[in-house]
C-alpha cells in the first residue's frame, strides 16, 4: 500500500459548507483514512537566501488516504465533497520515508 494525498483546492460550488461526514466516515470505514484537515489562509512562504515565491492561496484542505496505486487512489474520489461540487481535487502519491 502507498499513502496519496488529496489536495482539495477552492473552486468547488458551496465552499465551506462542504459536508464532510459521509465521505470521512467510508474513508474509515474501508480503513483507508490516514487523516486531513482544513487548511488556514494565514501562511507565508520562506526561504533561506533570496525572495520566496508567494503563497499557494487556493488549496483548503487535504485528506490523506492508502491505496495500492494511482488508479486506485482516484476511485476512493467518488463522494468526496470537493470533488462532486464540481471542484479540482489534486491526487499525489506521497513518498516512503
Amino acid at each position: 500500500m502507498a499513502d496519496f494525498i488529496f489536495l482539495h483546492h477552492d473552486d468547488a460550488s458551496g465552499g465551506s459548507r462542504l459536508d464532510w461526514d459521509p465521505y470521512l466516515t467510508r474513508l474509515r470505514e474501508a480503513g483507508v483514512f490516514q487523516g486531513g484537515s482544513a487548511i488556514g489562509n494565514e501562511g507565508c512562504c520562506a526561504k533561506k537566501t533570496g525572495d520566496a515565491p508567494e503563497l499557494t492561496a487556493h488549496i483548503m484542505g487535504y485528506v490523506r488516504v492508502t491505496a495500492d496505486n494511482l488508479a486506485e487512489a482516484r476511485k476512493l474520489l467518488p463522494g468526496n465533497p470537493v470533488f462532486e461540487a464540481g471542484g479540482t481535487v489534486e491526487i499525489r502519491e506521497l513518498p516512503k520515508g
